[in-house]
């Protein structure tokens, strides 16, 4: 068996974080499902669409738990596995804990890829595990007709210091930490289209850990957070707006854009579940009138191992932008206000036309 002619993207309907059911498709599938009950130390359950789940052990101690996994979006093994690895562990970040153990969850082909592949796939898992200080203790695979890796994951945070994607306050600023348009790029990379160098930089950001996250929630003017993945920024941000109960603006004009992201969205370059986004939203997001298509599509961009969506104090923002950008993170930016109104999502201007 050879598999050196063998894309890993082509073994996929899909790639990455743009793989995961629609919201709507989500939110029918769950309606009926029973809530986890009357668990008095369940912090955080399935109720409010958030990035991981929350028991407390004690007045110090919560544990947090998650799981995420995908098919690929890259064609080398290696980057597929990191890219993996990072989403996975970063709704441990963006619920504010520190991640302590991993899980491997893979599913493969046995008969279409060769066992180095698949070694490499892990060993990139392994290696973001590694950069976080955890250990992948375990997991489980499967004879699967796409590839499909990530991780669960354990984490730990103090009860007081969890974050949630309900916890924004009238009034608050909303800071984005990484670019947008990863999407872009994949769909950009099933083409054979991807611009010389942007495949670095997506690289480069789909496996930049969100450790911020753990740092920001010991910060009180810090009061919810979110990481930004398969349902877009808009998608993502309807979900903080519901559960805060108020209005998210966003000013167009100041959400980061990966370098080639505009110019790639303007050719046509959009995954699938860019337009399933957009059509899950039922009404919950205004955007200006003379919006053109192509920055739609870059709002509802699924973004795999995307950044984290902070609602803070305001008079602590700038700050707090100064600091994210030193903690590495360089696109981190001011992007918006949560303000009293229905929850929904505003955006109150075209994005930056940037090549």
């Amino acid at each position: 068996m050879s598999d050196q002619a063998i894309r890993l993207t082509e073994l996929a309907h899909g790639g990455g974080c743009g793989c995961k059911l629609a919201p709507s498709v989500l939110q029918s599938l769950l309606a009926d499902q029973p809530l986890a009950g009357p668990f008095a130390n369940l912090l955080v359950g399935a109720e409010t669409a958030d990035d991981a789940a929350v028991w407390k052990v004690d007045d110090n101690l919560a544990v947090i738990a998650t799981t995420d996994f995908f098919m690929p979006m890259v064609d080398d093994p290696r980057d597929f596995g990191r890219i993996a690895a990072t989403n996975a562990i970063s709704d441990i970040y963006a619920m504010g804990g520190k991640p302590v153990m991993a899980l491997a969850i893979l599913g493969i082909p046995v008969s279409k890829l060769a066992p180095e592949t698949v070694r490499q796939i892990l060993q990139g898992g392994a290696s973001v595990c590694a950069e976080a200080g955890i250990p992948v203790a375990g997991g489980h695979s499967i004879d699967s007709p796409e590839p499909i890796y990530g991780l669960a994951v354990i984490g730990l945070g103090h009860p007081d210091r969890i974050r949630r994607n309900t916890g924004a306050r009238p009034g608050d600023a909303l800071i984005l930490t990484k670019g947008i348009g990863v999407g872009i790029y994949s769909a950009a990379i099933k083409r054979g289209a991807l611009p010389p160098g942007a495949y670095e930089e997506m690289i480069a950001s789909t496996t930049l850990l969100n450790r911020v996250g753990a740092e920001l929630a010991a910060d009180p003017a810090v009061h919810g957070i979110t990481d930004i993945t398969g349902f877009g920024l808009l998608g993502h941000a309807l979900e903080m707006a519901r559960g805060s109960g108020l209005t998210l603006n966003i000013e167009g004009a100041a959400v980061p854009l990966l370098t080639q992201a505009a110019p790639l969205a303007r050719e046509g370059f959009v995954t699938g579940a860019s337009h399933r986004n957009w059509d899950s939203y039922a009404g919950g997001v205004e955007l200006p009138g003379s919006l053109p298509d192509w920055q739609r599509a870059l709002l509802t961009d699924p973004q795999t191992s995307g950044g984290l969506l902070i609602a803070c104090a305001p008079e602590t923002a700038e700050g707090l932008v100064e600091r994210i950008r030193a903690a590495g993170y360089p696109l981190a930016r001011r992007i918006g206000a949560a303000v009293p109104g229905a929850p929904r999502v505003v955006v109150t201007s075209e994005l930056a036309a940037r090549s």
